[in-house]
């Protein structure tokens, strides 16, 4: 290998799906700042079902399109997220790590840069339905994380360390560490939103991470890069429970590109796998969040 939360949200006017997203955008609103003059939204809490609102869980994912959109900006762009597309409830912190990629395949990095796009578009979009009850970008880390990551999946050893952003091959294992996580966290959400225009808006950002998932595992397939892929898949697996929900993306003569159980169903995560998953089994922070997330979740 290569170098390497109140029940605000349920009287809130549901959305009339045929209006699309300026309806979204208004009631989210309207759920968020409910949240927000309850003293819910942004700060840490031990929410139950009971009490989680709409807007919690969409600032849970928001905090999760941060990392994404910032990974994938610095890689094809050389910089991240503006400072006007990060501010909000909670502490805002900065990103360590992260450089422009020298793609030597087009093809590659015109995904790359699509990706990018989706995810800008998705933090863009979750703010402005949010409104002041957004929280901010936390601080995250894509230096030391993706060190981390690699080692708990045996891709480095000892005093190496994993560079995600020095090549397309460790661009493309990187973002296999993210993408089926994504697609996992939308589905596993997707029971805690009350409002219907909100779970149809989500089941549309989780249709374009499950495409960027397809493209990422094609890619890493196409590549031979299967040890590697299912290294990285036994880690997020070690990390999530016990129960072995994780699949890599196939063996040499049978891919695997679209991960599901036994009925063609892509699989779910809750909310304390996925941050146990992107901590890095850290207690409460850690990994690529070093302070945590913001919100209620936190």
């Amino acid at each position: 290998m290569t170098d390497a939360t109140s029940t605000v949200a349920a009287e809130a006017v549901r959305v009339d799906l045929t209006a699309g997203r300026r309806a979204f955008l208004r009631t989210c609103g309207l759920a968020a700042a409910g949240a927000a003059a309850l003293g819910v939204a942004g700060r840490p809490s031990a929410a139950t079902a009971q009490a989680v609102t709409d807007g919690d869980v969409l600032n849970f994912a928001l905090n999760l399109e941060y990392l994404e959109a910032e990974f994938y900006l610095r890689a094809t762009t050389g910089t991240g997220l503006d400072d006007s597309d990060t501010g909000g409830v909670g502490d805002k912190g900065g990103v360590k790590g992260g450089r422009k990629v020298k793609f030597d395949t087009t093809a590659i990095k015109l995904y790359a840069e699509e990706i990018a796009g989706d995810e800008l578009a998705h933090v863009r979009f979750l703010r402005a339905g949010l409104g002041g009850g957004a929280v901010a970008r936390p601080q995250i880390d894509l230096k030391k994380s993706f060190t981390a990551a690699a080692k708990a999946a045996g891709l480095v050893k000892g005093d190496q360390e994993f560079d995600a952003f020095a090549n397309e091959t460790n661009f493309l294992l990187a973002s296999f560490i993210f993408e089926d996580v994504g697609v996992t966290a939308y589905k596993g959400a997707a029971p805690l939103l009350a409002d219907k225009g909100f779970l149809e808006a989500a089941a549309g950002i989780l249709g374009v991470e499950a495409y960027h998932a397809g493209i990422i595992r094609t890619l890493l397939f196409q590549k031979g890069l299967i040890k590697e892929a299912k290294a990285i898949s036994d880690a997020r697996d070690s990390l999530d429970g016990s129960s072995p929900i994780d699949q890599g993306i196939g063996i040499q003569r049978k891919a695997n590109l679209v991960p599901t159980d036994d009925n063609g169903i892509a699989f779910s995560r809750s909310v304390p796998q996925v941050k146990s998953i992107v901590y890095l089994g850290g207690d409460g922070k850690g990994g690529f969040y070093p302070k945590g997330i913001n919100g209620a979740f936190a």
